[in-house]
């Protein structure tokens, strides 16, 4: 069986990589298409073959490429591939396939600047930009639908994507959480672990680190808040005595900081949330927002919290909750085990067996190579 894998384009590292990354261990020797491919990325996730589009020899980011995206995927010949998985969260899932091949997609969110925050990306831009940005987010909007249709099964990577997929695409989905390397958190001994509460995040508007920023101010309670972005002068000018900006760090010193944080706060509404489960893996709970992601990884009372709606008022009496539990480390490091790269194989072979072989029963064109299960599928996994 020849087996395809397609990712939007390989420019930095993130959750959505990582995805990739354990996909291509599924399946060694599958190449990668992308619509662009910077710095040694590929070799770092241990990608052997990758295969970009004509946007590769373009100058410019990704971003200022996305009217020629459409074009990009479906110029990708696939023809010869009996399997087609695609990492989608632009348009990745647009690819063209045989007819009697089989195009699954891992979906991280439907296109979010064309569909839930399109109004937010447009008031981004300058005033000037506005309505050709919204002529061609509507245009669009209609390759993006007619391209979902092309994908014969969706998984999502949360409950929240899964709603967003029947809503935009008129289309159910399986939800697989996506991999997360638990390996590389610990919890540190309790003398360690400090008052403080925690944010790692970008500060951008929609993660939400004002209300975070807020109510510790509000409360009293220190916090470290790690990460950089267009929104630190305005957190920094709001933020009391007690709030240190620590900007971007290295992974080895935030997952030091995950271990010994009182809390990790997790005030956004996200697709998933990598960021939780790595908190549990190190022994600490999560406040979060109840909405989104965070309700697929979150077992309140177990591993953290949840606030009702995104105001300071809630999030601070969510804080003040979170401090009168008596919270098991251990019982967050085995929840967050439930995340590791191998139990995300074993869930997306779980998923594709019953699809291959329902395929080959109906008599569609013989794979270059016989199906052979899932242990096959996951590479032993």
């Amino acid at each position: 069986m020849k087996v395809a894998l397609v990712h939007e384009w390989l420019t930095n590292l993130a959750g959505s990589e990582r995805v990739v990354e354990a996909l291509a261990g599924m399946f060694p020797g599958a190449p990668v298409h992308v619509a662009m491919h910077r710095g040694n990325l590929g070799a770092r996730l241990g990608l052997t073959d990758v295969r970009t589009s004509f946007l590769q020899r373009l100058p410019l980011p990704h971003q200022a490429t996305l009217p020629l995206m459409p074009l990009a995927f479906e110029q990708f010949d696939l023809r010869a591939y009996d399997l087609v998985l695609t990492s989608t969260h632009a348009c990745a899932k647009g690819v063209l396939v045989r007819p009697d091949a089989l195009h699954v997609a891992y979906c991280h969110t439907p296109t979010r600047y064309l569909w839930d925050m399109a109004p937010e990306y447009i008031e981004s831009l300058p005033a000037v930009l506005r309505p050709f940005a919204a002529w061609q987010l509507h245009r669009l909007r209609q390759w993006d639908v007619l391209a979902a249709r092309r994908v014969d099964h969706w998984l999502a990577n949360s409950g929240e994507v899964r709603s967003r997929i029947r809503r935009w695409y008129g289309a159910d989905a399986v939800v697989v959480p996506p991999p997360v390397d638990v390996s590389r958190f610990r919890p540190a001994p309790a003398d360690e672990v400090g008052p403080h509460m925690l944010v790692v995040s970008r500060l951008v508007p929609y993660k939400r680190v004002d209300l975070a920023v807020a109510a510790c101010t509000r409360l009293g309670v220190p916090l470290r808040v790690i990460g950089d972005g267009p929104e630190r002068r305005r957190l920094e000018a709001m933020a009391g005595p007690g709030v240190t900006f620590m900007g971007a760090l290295d992974d080895q010193r935030v997952a030091h900081e995950l271990a010994r944080a009182e809390a990790l706060l997790f005030p956004g509404l996200e697709d998933f949330g990598i960021v939780p489960v790595e908190a549990m893996a190190s022994g600490r709970p999560v406040i979060a927002l109840g909405r989104g992601g965070a309700l697929d990884s979150v077992l309140p009372g177990v591993t953290g919290c949840f606030f009702p709606e995104p105001e300071v008022p809630a999030l601070a009496a969510a804080i003040g909750e979170a401090r009168t539990i008596a919270w098991q480390p251990q019982a967050m490091v085995a929840h967050a085990a439930g995340f590791a790269p191998d139990r995300f194989k074993q869930r997306v072979a779980t998923v594709l067996e019953p699809l291959l072989a329902a395929r080959d029963a109906q008599g569609s064109k013989a794979p270059s190579e016989p199906f052979r299960g899932v242990a096959a599928l996951a590479g032993g996994a």
